[in-house]
């Protein structure tokens, strides 16, 4: 199981540690028979228990969406209620900043639920005998929140999720969608520190669940939670998720950032999963580029740059300035020309309207790009500087393949 963290991550927020959860009696015996392996429905058999979760073991970092996916019965929502201890562990720890939860009393549980969790539903769990607004400051009046502060709270939370002017409106009154609304901007009302997301938008219609994927992803960009987000739906996972956590029969089968998912699966169960995903979705400029390639400096003449297509055989260059940030393109003809004529720079034949993307682009997106030009496609970093170059038959290559790998 992948359970790397990127290279940048900071300290995780939330960190699982050998956790179990076993429904049912003879609970010891149970474990004991998951530990050596046997499956569950010997387990369920022998013993009456039901394995829910299995030893499973990550962390979540601050400000990350982290999605643990499954098919129904997988263990996916039982995992994510025992991160609040809305379902009491069997064995293993839950952190929370440091702190084990499955140690505190029922007390401590309650203050930390309130200081640091929030949740949304798949069927929105709203109150039909109050509006919008009260349904929204409920939160904040369970925590005896002043009634001015809790007005002031909801109504920036109701503008948040784009429902201002909606405040005094019926929930019956209301689509799916904007109900789903309703509920995230109850859990944003409280500023939870970490989202708790329970197959939030697997009830809606596919129109508006694309609509509120693109939502939750902006509201992210913005307001920076940790999420956990649970869903049945690997595009959904792939499109949201810093890191997906896929699961099997109680067990984690692999963690991964999205693109890890889809090129490298590490089991056949995800890599049946993976196999008939929409790729161009997916993979990015970044994952398929050719990282090395000769470029000319602004600095170099026509007699070198021709010097160095003649060397690699190219019929054009790409050129760099300082910090190898992107210039523009020459090609063979121009520069034999300009070194013809004897010229000493390339500035007045570089061309500068070459098409590029940024690392980030997805290969869906690259597509008109490269419909529209012959030569390889440059990819830029953030800051301008060039990273490398898509071809053509990479491009097509990465579309096509199943695996990942180039041709």
């Amino acid at each position: 199981m992948d359970n790397e963290s990127p290279p940048d991550a900071p300290d995780p927020l939330i960190e699982v540690r050998s956790l179990y959860k076993i429904f049912g009696s003879r609970l010891s015996e149970a474990r004991r028979m998951l530990d050596a392996g046997r499956p569950r429905a010997e387990i369920l058999k022998k013993t009456g228990g039901t394995p829910a979760v299995v030893n499973a073991n990550f962390s979540i970092h601050r400000r990350e969406t982290f999605v643990i996916m499954g098919l129904s019965g997988s263990g996916k929502s039982t995992l994510l209620r025992l991160l609040n201890r809305l379902i009491e562990p069997t064995h293993g720890e839950i952190l929370v900043d440091g702190e084990d939860i499955a140690q505190l009393g029922r007390s401590a549980l309650r203050e930390l639920r309130r200081r640091k969790f929030a949740m949304v539903f798949q069927h929105f769990g709203l109150l039909p005998h109050r509006n919008v607004i009260e349904n929204v400051a409920f939160g904040l009046e369970i925590q005896d929140v002043a009634a001015d502060v809790c007005h002031k709270k909801a109504v920036e939370a109701i503008e948040s999720v784009g429902l201002d002017g909606y405040e005094d409106s019926a929930i019956s009154a209301l689509s799916g969608g904007m109900q789903q609304r309703v509920g995230l901007a109850r859990a944003l009302a409280t500023n939870p520190e970490i989202l708790l997301m329970d197959e939030a938008f697997s009830a809606l219609d596919p129109l508006i669940r694309t609509q509120m994927q693109d939502e939750l992803a902006d509201l992210q960009a913005r307001l920076q939670k940790t999420v956990v987000f649970i869903t049945h739906d690997l595009d959904e996972a792939l499109k949201l998720g810093d890191r997906i956590a896929i699961m099997k029969d109680g067990v984690i089968d692999q963690i991964g950032t999205p693109e890890a998912i889809l090129t490298e699966p590490a089991t056949d169960y995800v890599r049946t999963f993976v196999e008939n995903v929409d790729r161009s979705k997916v993979l990015t400029a970044g994952s398929v580029m050719k990282r090395t390639c000769v470029v000319a400096s602004h600095k170099d003449g026509p007699h070198l740059a021709v010097r160095l297509m003649q060397q690699n055989n190219l019929s054009s260059l790409f050129v760099v300035g300082q910090d190898r940030r992107f210039l523009g393109m020459v090609n063979i003809d121009n520069a034999l020309a300009e070194a013809k004529k004897g010229g000493r720079e390339l500035g007045p034949i570089v061309q500068r309207d070459v098409p590029t993307v940024d690392e980030v682009t997805y290969l869906r997106d690259m597509i008109p790009v490269a419909s529209e030009t012959r030569i390889p496609i440059p990819v830029l970093r953030e800051n301008g500087t060039m990273a490398g170059i898509v071809s053509r038959a990479v491009l097509l290559s990465a579309l096509s393949s199943k695996n990942g790998d180039e041709s």
